[in-house]
């Protein structure tokens, strides 16, 4: 299967919904995602065209996506800068710069190709080339039942931190924390 990894861009909006729609379908995606398919599908073009801008500029936030030949999209993930003192995605403030991956998805049938692999590579290539911030470390949550998930981001280097979240649509349920130090 030949792609390419790289990140999105501002034109890519229409494939950028495309592809986190079908993410928001797939069976395990209330485990995985904090958005439901209805609430994402609502939202107007203009939502879409700034979330894709702002990957493309990469100042904050940078989106990676798997184009195959044909210019499909095989999957993707993002990867948000967290600085110190700022509130995060879940009301903490991180003590050290770091980026959080959000938004990991790999389309059935690319699944087990080592796609998942580039795009995590990706993902921490961009987060340790940034010099302003210097990025310490780079994390993401898992919920507590999707093995599935968790194998993969081990793979990737990431081992958990110990810390555990409420999972914000149901708190009787946890989040775990993995990350990954700065080599």
């Amino acid at each position: 299967m030949k792609h390419t990894i790289r990140n999105v861009r501002h034109e890519d909006w229409k494939k950028a919904k495309d592809l986190r729609l079908d993410a928001l379908r797939d069976p395990v995606a209330h485990l995985a995602f904090l958005e439901t398919y209805e609430r994402a599908a609502a939202q107007p073009d203009d939502y879409w065209q700034s979330r894709a801008a702002r990957s493309g500029e990469g100042i904050s936030s940078r989106q990676f996506v798997a184009e195959a030949e044909d210019g499909s999209w095989l999957g993707s993930v993002s990867v948000l800068v967290e600085l110190p003192g700022a509130e995060d995605v879940f009301g903490g403030a991180p003590e050290l710069p770091q980026t959080h991956v959000v938004g990991v998805f790999v389309r059935p049938g690319a699944r087990g190709t080592g796609l998942a692999g580039e795009l995590f590579r990706a993902a921490l290539d961009w987060s340790w080339s940034l010099t302003e911030p210097r990025i310490e470390r780079v994390r993401l949550y898992v919920h507590e039942d999707n093995a599935r998930a968790e194998a993969l981001y081990r793979k990737a280097g990431f081992r958990r931190t110990g810390v555990t979240i409420p999972f914000p649509t149901d708190t009787t349920q946890i989040e775990n924390e993995l990350a990954v130090d700065r080599p």
